[in-house]
C-alpha cells in the first residue's frame, strides 16, 4: 500500500515536471514571437517614418493660398475664353454651310450674285460631282468661297480667315473650282438657232430691224497690274483707258442672254481686229444683222458671208448728220444699250472684273493654253441664269 502511494506520487511529480517543461516551451515560443513582432513593428515604424518624411518633402511648397486662388481664377478664365472661341469658330464655319443659305435668297444674292437659292442649288448639283475633295472644306463651301472671290473681289487672305483655312488652301480652292466651272459651264453660253431667235424676238427689235438681228456685240476692258515685261506692257496698254487692260469681245442675243464671249486680249488690240481674228465670223450666216458700235467697222468681212453690220454714222468731218443717218443711229443706240446693260450687270454681280487683276492671272499655268483670266471671263455665263435685262413687250 505504501509502495503504491509512493509510485503515484512519483508519477504525479513526473507529470508536473512535464507540464512545467511544456509551459516553458510555450513561454519560449511566445517570447520569440513577441521578439519577431517587435522587430517587424520596429522595421515598419522605421519604414513609415521614411515614407512620412518623403511625403512631407513632396508636399512642401512656397505657394500661398492667395497665389493658388489667383491661379485657379486664371485657369477658369482661360477655360471660359476657350469655350467662347470654340463657339465663335463654329458660328463662323456654319455661316457658309449649305443650311445657312436655305430659303435665304438675300444672302445668296449678296455672296454669290445668283438670284435664288434654287439656282445656287442647281449649279452645285451640276458642279458638285466634279469638285475636288478637301478635308478642311466640303464641296458646297468650296463653291461659296469661289463665288465670293468673284462676287465680292475679296482677297484669299480674307477668305482664309472667313473659312478657317490657310491662305494656300483658299487660293488652291479658287483655282480648282474655276477650272471646273470653265469646263462644265461652257454649255451655258450657246449660239442659238435662227428659228429660235425669230420666234422669241422682242418687239423693240422687230420694230427696228425685223427678225434678222442675231447678236449685238461689244468689247469691255478690265484693268490689270502693270506688267514688268516691256512687250507685255505695250500689248496691254489701252489708248482709250490710258492704263494697262485686257479686253473681251462679248455678244448677246436680242433676248438678253450672253451667246458669245472671247478669250482675253491685250488692251492694245482694237475691236475690229478681235472680231475678225478670233472665230466670231464663223458663226454668222447669210442674211444676219449685227448691231454694233463704231469701232466694229467689219462690213467688208461680213460681206463675204452675205451678212451686214449696223453701226452709228461717223460724225468726223461733218457739221451735222443727215436725217436718215440720224434716225438709223437712234435705232441702233436703242438696241445697243442692252449689251451695255448686260456688261454692267456682269461687272456689278462679279466685282472682280471692276478691280485691278493681279498679273499672275494672265499666266498660262496649264497645258490647255488658257490663263486664269480667260476662265474668269466665263462668269458671264452665270448672268444667263438671272432675269433678262430686255423687256419682251
Amino acid at each position: 500500500m505504501a509502495r503504491t502511494q509512493q509510485k503515484q506520487k512519483t508519477e504525479a511529480a513526473a507529470v508536473a515536471a512535464g507540464d512545467d517543461d511544456d509551459d516553458a516551451d510555450v513561454n519560449a515560443a511566445t517570447t520569440a514571437a513577441d521578439d519577431v513582432d517587435d522587430q517587424t513593428n520596429e522595421d515598419a515604424s522605421r519604414s513609415y517614418g521614411v515614407s512620412s518624411n518623403l511625403c512631407c518633402i513632396g508636399t512642401q511648397t512656397d505657394l500661398t493660398g492667395d497665389v493658388i486662388e489667383a491661379m485657379t481664377a486664371e485657369l477658369q478664365s482661360l477655360r471660359t475664353e476657350n469655350i467662347r472661341l470654340s463657339s465663335d469658330v463654329a458660328h463662323l464655319s456654319s455661316t457658309y454651310d449649305r443650311s445657312a443659305f436655305v430659303d435665304n435668297d438675300e444672302k445668296v444674292l449678296f455672296f454669290t450674285g445668283l438670284p435664288t437659292y434654287q439656282i445656287l442649288l442647281a449649279i452645285y448639283t451640276f458642279l458638285g460631282p466634279h469638285l475636288p475633295v478637301k478635308k478642311s472644306l466640303d464641296k458646297f463651301q468650296q463653291l461659296i468661297l469661289t463665288l465670293m472671290r468673284l462676287r465680292l473681289n475679296v482677297s484669299t487672305t480674307f477668305l482664309s480667315y472667313a473659312f478657317n483655312v490657310s491662305i494656300v488652301t483658299a487660293s488652291r480652292v479658287v483655282s480648282d473650282v474655276i477650272d471646273v466651272m470653265f469646263i462644265r459651264m461652257k454649255p451655258l453660253i450657246v449660239w442659238p438657232e435662227r428659228e429660235q431667235l425669230q420666234k422669241t424676238m422682242p418687239m423693240q427689235f422687230r420694230k427696228h430691224f425685223g427678225t434678222k438681228c442675231v447678236v449685238i456685240i461689244d468689247c469691255f476692258e478690265v484693268f490689270i497690274e502693270r506688267p514688268s515685261n516691256l512687250v507685255a506692257r505695250a500689248e496691254t496698254w489701252s489708248s482709250y483707258k490710258h492704263l494697262n487692260t485686257i479686253k473681251f469681245l462679248i455678244g448677246i442675243t436680242p433676248q438678253g442672254t450672253v451667246s458669245y464671249i472671247s478669250n482675253a486680249w491685250g488692251g492694245r488690240a482694237n475691236d475690229k481686229y478681235i472680231t475678225e481674228n478670233y472665230g466670231f465670223l464663223e458663226k454668222i450666216l447669210p442674211g444676219d444683222l449685227i448691231p454694233a458700235d463704231r469701232g466694229f467697222n467689219i462690213q467688208t468681212a461680213l460681206a463675204c458671208r452675205m451678212a451686214h453690220v449696223k453701226i452709228p454714222a461717223f460724225t468726223r468731218g461733218k457739221s451735222q448728220l443727215a436725217h436718215v443717218d440720224l434716225e438709223t443711229t437712234r435705232k441702233i443706240a436703242h438696241v445697243r444699250i442692252h449689251v451695255e446693260r448686260v456688261i454692267g450687270c456682269v461687272r456689278q454681280k462679279y466685282t472682280i472684273l471692276e478691280g485691278v487683276l493681279p498679273i499672275d492671272f494672265l499666266m498660262c499655268k496649264d497645258s490647255d493654253g488658257y490663263c486664269t483670266i480667260d476662265k474668269i471671263g466665263l462668269v458671264c455665263a452665270l448672268v444667263n441664269l438671272c432675269p433678262s435685262v430686255v423687256d419682251y413687250d
